[in-house]
């Protein structure tokens, strides 16, 4: 795997010879895997909360049990302005694994790392990492605009006109069908008027899908197994 990218990890554990370890890891996983990456180590939440506005990292190494500001609290504080970080705990404890998901955390590992498990799991954050960089260039009225996929919710046809639910709403002259080599596998056809982001779903029934952010789409019954079956084989 080779990009044209540099990713940036962060390791924050409040152990030194944790670290250490784990960082001589993730470099060892770098230099096979041909990939580029800034390396930072942090000892404590508050000193990676301290510097995050300077390194913004794609990939986060992050112990649960810490003194003070814990794991589990600093995800959600990024969560709650970055959607697109890849968060992986590393903790000697398999209690929190509950709260890895309400943070969609990538993945959970735990002490003491095995290798190949770690090569793994940053293997599919660089995946994640490389998709979020998508985007489209939409046509509007005032002027081309490029929506980053991680950002679209859904799209929404009517007529010969489709809305591009993002951050903003987009309105533009096309139809469902254009669409289709521009998005990848995380977007899935419900019925002839959606296309959803199904990352952004938080329950499907037979008849309605409701967003993380409380948006409730209609859908036709025979799209609930397509959109079940979709998320259950998510990656």
């Amino acid at each position: 795997m080779v990009l044209d990218m540099y990713i940036k990890v962060s390791i924050c554990d409040d152990n030194a010879a944790e670290r250490e370890r784990i960082g001589s890891l993730v470099s060892e996983w770098a230099s096979a895997s041909g990939t580029d990456i800034n390396l930072n180590e942090y000892c404590s939440a508050e000193e990676f909360l301290f510097s995050y506005e300077d390194c913004k990292p794609d990939i986060l190494l992050l112990d649960v049990e810490m003194p003070g500001l814990n794991g589990v609290e600093l995800a959600k504080r990024l969560r709650a302005s970055n959607r697109i970080i890849q968060i992986i705990f590393i903790t000697a404890y398999s209690d929190y694994i509950a709260e890895g998901y309400e943070v969609a955390a990538l993945h959970y590992l735990l002490k003491p790392v095995e290798p190949e498990k770690l090569f793994r799991t940053l293997n599919r954050a660089v995946e994640r990492v490389i998709r979020d960089c998508r985007s489209i260039a939409l046509e509007t009225v005032d002027g081309t605009v490029i929506v980053p996929l991680y950002e679209v919710r859904y799209l929404e046809a009517c007529k010969n006109y489709v809305t591009v639910h993002a951050e903003r709403d987009y309105t533009v002259r096309r139809t469902l069908s254009d669409f289709s080599d521009k998005l990848d596998s995380r977007f899935i056809k419900a019925g002839r008027s959606f296309i959803i982001n199904l990352l952004w779903i938080k329950r499907v029934s037979k008849n309605e899908i409701e967003l993380k952010n409380g948006e409730i789409i209609p859908i036709p019954k025979a799209a609930f197994e397509t959109v079940n079956r979709a998320i259950i084989n998510m990656k």
